[in-house]
């Protein structure tokens, strides 16, 4: 909600305005005003603004080229929405925007108000916690400007996600913007895409409240019409669909439902995205890749297996499944090794290779999150081995099999990570034995064996060549 201004007020339009106790610079300095205050105008003295501050509650003087005096008639209304449209464009001056944009929303009449200004102050408000989080980069105090706002009732949500502060507006403007009658496409997407950030979402959520929001999340994307969209929006609009319906068939898999429908609407979103339309927003389409690929096998069919060696599932504590690997296809046999795990297990993914020396499956323990367990026997024995998509603490990522080159004995994987906020992707050969790292490289078509001994249906299905 954007608190009703008072009238007869001045807006601060500079950082650390020294509020005086006299109209002279040598007057002791009572504290700093940033910009975006919003004081009352008291009176005028020798270039110097006689004003009280009613959310520090102190009265003091401020020099006049430090304040913008406002009005809030029904005929100041144009000239603030101009100074609006301005600052809205502006990174640094979001504070100073939201300002301007409860002044507007003060002045301008019931029957003229448009889902314009919502917009706008909603939009500076999701870039000011943006840069509070460090994911924009930071303009002046960030701190003293997310207080500042706080007197227009823009309000912010926090908590810790791998190791950092997320902060993020809460989006009650962006969803006024889709309730007002009238709001452009544009305006409705950019809502609807503000909403369903999957890094606003509190990661102490329990699974039945995650997945309720997702579905909303679903049903929030879908009712947004592409139509009159431009080309970065409708992109943006696809990548976002992908990732919700890839959440959507994670959760779906966690609860024993079927996926599959769920996960191939992620890959036909996915393939919707026109890349080069999202210039600089490239990295919601990699997000896109990372999320949609570690979930990618719910879309695959289940198939039978064969080879010398079988894989058989079964249910272990409450929540956990249990993978058996047996020699033959006999069941009941003793197990060559067992392993469990609270992850889904893509039992579709099953893949002996080396002729029975060995066998890859795909694990996914988070959302976001695959990796890629070995069967390999070692010094006469068999064990199993997990390979990761990386070594920082999960963020998101997917690592899989790419193929296997017997003459070598080299397991050939393929990774895609984001890790510190930057996305990765590299091609490695690694030898079976020991899974110890042979060589890498940032394209397949460096490594020799991936181009004789590269997997076909990787080749066909992954997402990690896009």
């Amino acid at each position: 909600m954007i608190l009703a201004l008072a009238a007869t007020l001045a807006i601060v339009v500079q950082d650390q305005a020294a509020l005086r106790v006299a109209p002279r610079a040598s007057a002791a300095g009572l504290t700093a005003l940033w910009q975006g205050d919003v004081l009352e105008i008291r009176g005028e003295h020798a270039g110097y603004v006689k004003v009280y501050d009613h959310r520090r509650e102190r009265g003091g003087y401020v020099r006049g080229d430090a304040l913008r005096i406002i009005g809030l008639a029904e005929a100041d209304a144009p000239e603030l929405l101009a100074v609006l449209r301005f600052l809205r464009e502006s990174p640094g001056s979001e504070v100073l925007g939201i300002s301007y944009g409860a002044a507007y929303l003060k002045a301008v009449p019931s029957r003229a108000l448009s889902a314009e200004p919502f917009d706008a102050i909603a939009v500076m408000a999701e870039r000011l916690a943006d840069q509070a989080s460090g994911t924009a980069p930071r303009h002046g105090n960030v701190a003293a400007h997310l207080e500042g706002v706080q007197q227009f009732g823009v309000r912010m949500r926090s908590f810790e996600r791998n190791g950092h502060m997320q902060v993020c507006y809460d989006g009650e403007l962006f969803r006024r913007v889709l309730t007002t009658a009238g709001a452009h496409t544009e305006e409705r997407a950019r809502a609807a895409l503000a909403l369903t950030r999957a890094d606003c979402i509190d990661p102490t959520l329990g699974p039945s409240q995650r997945a309720a929001l997702d579905e909303g999340r679903h049903l929030l994307l879908e009712g947004i019409d592409e139509r009159g969209l431009s080309e970065t929006t409708r992109s943006r609009l696809h990548a976002r669909r992908a990732t919700v319906w890839s959440s959507i068939a994670y959760e779906r898999a966690r609860r024993h439902e079927s996926a599959t429908s769920a996960a191939q609407s992620a890959l036909a979103e996915l393939t919707a995205v026109h890349p080069d339309d999202l210039g600089d927003r490239r990295a919601e389409y990699l997000d896109a890749v990372v999320r949609v690929g570690a979930s990618r096998w719910a879309a695959a069919p289940a198939a039978p297996q064969t080879g010398p060696l079988r894989l058989t599932a079964t249910a272990g504590e409450p929540g956990q499944t249990c993978i058996a690997l047996e020699a033959g296809v006999q069941p009941g046999t003793t197990p060559l090794v067992r392993r469990c795990t609270y992850g889904i297990v893509w039992m579709a993914s099953a893949q002996p290779i080396g002729a029975g020396r060995a066998l890859v499956l795909a694990v996914q323990p988070l959302e976001s999150w695959r990796e890629l367990w070995v069967f390999h026997e070692s010094s006469a024995a068999w064990r199993v081995d997990v390979v990761a998509p990386g070594l920082d603490d999960p963020e998101e990522g997917y690592v899989e099999f790419a193929g296997f080159a017997p003459g070598t004995a080299r397991l050939l994987i393929a990774r895609e990570v984001k890790e510190g906020g930057r996305f990765r992707r590299r091609f490695e050969e690694l030898r079976l034995t020991d899974l110890a790292l042979i060589r890498q490289a940032s394209s397949p078509e460096i490594l020799a064996d991936f181009g004789r001994w590269q997997d076909v249906n990787w080749r066909r299905d992954t997402l990690t060549l896009h």
